[in-house]
């Protein structure tokens, strides 16, 4: 991408906003981390969660809710991100922690990792939808965050991106899937090609429908 069409998308768009961010500094909590997930509805695929810390003295990344944007405006928004942050980081749980935990627990964690891989040890977390168990710093849980939060919208780009990319990823490794357009969620594509081929070792083994192909499989012997 040039640097000509970089420029269009970033400064073309809404950004949410540094409301609850500018609070907090103005309180003297230098660094606060918005916090995203995604992933939780998918059958297939980890769960990945991303923590970015703006900085407060310098102009903040353009950012807003990653399901709002196209593909080429979050992975410009990605590089833009990742060059003006204090600090970012990746967390996920893995598909035994999903199957094992539940997915909620999962996400907790995968968030928790991201929190922990930061650069700094943040003085807030904003947390998109929960009040995050689990952490001694304190936590604000914000509804529809991502809307509600730059922080949080930057996290929520940098999870989707990566995300989406590992499942393209997966998608050389199992063709025929449709990893790579339908990034592991419940379409009747994905549930047409479960039935047809079963389930690969990146499925959600107690997600439905993978659960039933599976008990089926095994019936079958």
């Amino acid at each position: 991408m040039t640097e000509c069409c970089h420029s269009d998308i970033l400064f073309s768009m809404r950004s949410a906003p540094l409301t609850f961010e500018r609070a907090l500094w103005k309180e003297g909590k230098a660094y606060v981390v918005g916090v995203d997930e995604v992933g939780c509805g998918c059958w297939a695929g980890e769960v990945v969660a991303a923590a970015v810390i703006l900085k407060r003295d310098s102009p903040p990344p353009r950012a807003q809710d990653s399901k709002k944007l196209s593909e080429k405006q979050r992975l410009a928004l990605t590089e833009h991100i990742k060059k003006t942050s204090f600090s970012w980081s990746i967390g996920r749980a893995s598909l035994q922690e999903i199957d094992t935990l539940n997915i909620r627990q999962a996400a907790f964690l995968a968030m928790r990792r991201a929190i922990e891989q930061l650069s700094v040890s943040p003085d807030w977390v904003l947390c998109d939808g929960f009040n995050l168990p689990g952490i001694t710093i304190p936590c604000t849980r914000l509804i529809h965050g991502d809307a509600r939060s730059r922080s949080i919208a930057a996290a929520s780009i940098l999870a989707k991106v990566t995300r989406d990319q590992e499942l393209k990823d997966a998608d050389l490794l199992y063709p025929g899937y449709g990893f790579a357009r339908h990034k592991g969620y419940g379409t009747k594509e994905h549930a047409r090609v479960l039935e047809t081929l079963g389930p690969t070792p990146i499925h959600r083994m107690t997600f439905e429908p993978v659960k039933t192909v599976v008990l089926r499989l095994q019936r079958k012997g």
